[in-house]
């Protein structure tokens, strides 16, 4: 089967730089593959993208070394496993806020006995290999999101779960509940605390702790704080704010629309 590689980089006590990808197209996929990110995660969540799309995106980002993972958009089995099928090598699932919830999504992921996941992995042998099944469940990565506040104060009931690889903090979601403003970067204090909880559990019980970020600044910070996989902003993000710059550089010239500037 072809190597997890995020299992190594964790091994190695590194964090696992990702990608985000919203956008539904294959190419935007391939250039975000190419950029040198450890994983690409492909959002089904709240991108825009369906299932179709995504396995075309999938296909784009194995023609490099990087691992490709999606959210998927809620913790329903035919959802996760579909999508393991079509070939991702883990799964970010949404909401997740009691243990009983994390052990619903393991075993949906898990092929029997460990699990009930269907047999059927049409694009995942391809991918991974002919072997894919003897490997699946122990190489395939679990990551539930930590997003609410009820989580938070669950965490090491829901870190206990065998078969959780990790967690991922949804910053928004969890400012939302925690009575903040949801966004990235957060600052505010009660998130911040709350951040900081849930890194600390994830050290206990020895499971890679993921964030989501809006700049790799505060990426840095995280990974300082001991975060071991680290989300960059996502495609569409950085591609409105490279327009947005370079739309503003043109405009600090005084030029207007159909207008050339005097010499």
């Amino acid at each position: 089967m072809r190597e997890n590689t995020l299992r190594a980089i964790w091994a190695r006590g590194e964090a696992v730089v990702n990608g985000w990808l919203s956008i539904p197209s294959s190419f935007s996929a391939e250039i975000m593959a190419h950029q040198g990110f450890d994983s690409l995660t492909v959002d089904m969540q709240h991108g825009v993208i369906d299932y179709q799309t995504a396995v075309t995106m999938l296909q784009a980002i194995s023609t490099t070394p990087a691992i490709p993972l999606a959210r998927v958009p809620w913790n329903d089995p035919s959802q996760l496993m579909k999508i393991l099928d079509a070939g991702v090598y883990g799964v970010i699932c949404p909401m997740i806020n009691t243990r009983a919830q994390a052990e619903a999504l393991v075993a949906a992921c898990k092929y029997a006995p460990r699990g009930y996941r269907s047999w059927g992995p049409v694009r995942a042998s391809i991918y991974a290999g002919p072997d894919y099944g003897d490997h699946a469940n122990d190489d395939l990565i679990v990551m539930p999101m930590i997003e609410t506040a009820e989580a938070v104060k669950n965490i090491d009931d829901i870190l206990k779960v065998p078969g959780i690889d990790g967690v991922y903090v949804g910053p928004s979601d969890l400012s939302l509940t925690l009575g903040c403003k949801p966004r990235l970067d957060q600052t505010d204090a009660p998130v911040v605390e709350a951040q900081l909880k849930i890194v600390e559990a994830c050290k206990r019980h020895g499971v890679a702790a993921g964030i989501h970020n809006g700049t790799a600044a505060y990426a840095l910070k995280m990974i300082a704080a001991g975060y071991q996989f680290v989300t960059l902003a996502s495609e569409s993000r950085f591609m409105a704010a490279k327009a947005a710059e370079e739309v503003a550089a043109v405009r600090k010239t005084g030029v207007k629309a159909g207008k050339l500037p005097a010499y």
